[in-house]
């Protein structure tokens, strides 16, 4: 059996299409996780907010952070 060694043009080819591929894949994954983050964040601030309505805008800043 004979064997071939891997030419480093395929394996630039390699690379290429792995990016590619990776991209196209990563891309909205990323979009929907990111989407997914910044609810929960913006939920977990309003709920914050509501818990200490009846405090200083100031203490309230402190406690929860920015406003979004």
């Amino acid at each position: 059996m004979q064997q071939n060694p891997i030419a480093r043009k395929h394996l630039v080819w390699s690379l290429i299409t792995g990016l590619g591929v990776g991209a196209i894949a990563g891309a909205p994954l990323g979009w929907m996780a990111n989407g997914y983050y910044s609810d929960q964040r913006m939920a977990q601030s309003i709920i914050c907010r509501e818990k200490n309505r009846d405090k200083p805008v100031a203490t309230v800043e402190s406690i929860c952070g920015p406003r979004f």
